[in-house]
């Protein structure tokens, strides 16, 4: 179970008509939303992988303490949700190691996983991988193998690997269908399908592939009453705001149909 830890303007999706120089300007509702899953992941007995960006650990860093002293696993999602296709080399270098240090500062504790923002690892910066052996990461979770308009590499391997540079993949889960990769791993797709076709196909991904699942979602998409941004392209909102009323209770049914632990706990014979 992995959360991407970010608030709603944070996202790629927005970025067209929300700026970092307004951040300050928006009262964040990220720290209460993840207060509120780490409840719930209580209430079930989930334990879950926090990929957290630097700005959250600044703003929240009870949150960050909270993630930790709770048992779950506390991860880097970058600093300030930039893409690392939008950066140079020098500039995902700072970024990831800001992120790293801010986190590891506030808890004490190492990080060992990263995420990137919007899965901004393809063919162009691979390099990346390079950057998080340098900074001392065990593994990433930053790979999306289906075609997608904003991200993925529909040719990379599906299940978790250990690239050339040292450092363990975990990419997105993904399934075949008619020599295509479809999305399983959460986010928009979890909201948009009804539950019973999410559970079919986790299902026949377990199955089929015998290989472990992971999940992704962010705290926003249990929060139905965030602001409406406006100004954004028609797909973007359909895409962020589609069933976000139903999300949480979605959420509980995934959580108590399936046994959920952290990617550091799951993947752990990979990591040794």
């Amino acid at each position: 179970m992995t959360v991407d830890v970010e608030d709603y303007f944070h996202v790629s999706a927005f970025e067209s008509v929300i700026s970092p120089d307004d951040w300050k300007h928006i009262s964040p509702r990220v720290g209460d939303n993840t207060h509120r899953l780490i409840d719930l992941f209580n209430e079930n007995n989930v334990k879950a992988t926090f990929f957290t960006l630097g700005w959250v650990a600044q703003h929240c860093p009870d949150v960050i303490k909270r993630i930790v002293d709770e048992g779950h696993e506390l991860a880097s999602h970058g600093t300030n949700h930039r893409r690392n296709t939008a950066m140079s080399r020098e500039e995902v270098y700072k970024d990831i190691k800001n992120s790293k240090d801010l986190l590891e500062q506030i808890t004490g504790k190492e990080v060992k996983g990263y995420r990137a923002p919007s899965f901004s690892i393809d063919e162009s910066n691979e390099w990346v991988f390079d950057i998080l052996n340098d900074l001392g990461f065990s593994y990433s979770s930053s790979t999306y193998p289906i075609e997608h308009d904003l991200y993925g590499v529909p040719a990379w391997p599906r299940f978790v690997h250990k690239r050339k540079e040292g450092i363990v993949e975990i990419p997105i889960p993904t399934i075949e269908n008619n020599g295509n990769n479809k999305g399983i791993g959460g986010g928009g797709y979890f909201r948009l399908f009804p539950y019973w076709l999410s559970k079919r196909r986790i299902d026949a991904y377990i199955d089929s592939t015998e290989q472990p699942y992971n999940f992704y979602f962010h705290p926003w998409e249990i929060d139905s009453e965030q602001p409406r941004v406006k100004g954004a392209p028609f797909k973007s909102r359909l895409r962020h705001y589609i069933n976000l009323n139903v999300m949480e209770k979605k959420l509980i049914k995934l959580m108590q149909d399936y046994k959920w632990s952290t990617m550091e706990d799951v993947y752990k014979e990979f990591l040794i």
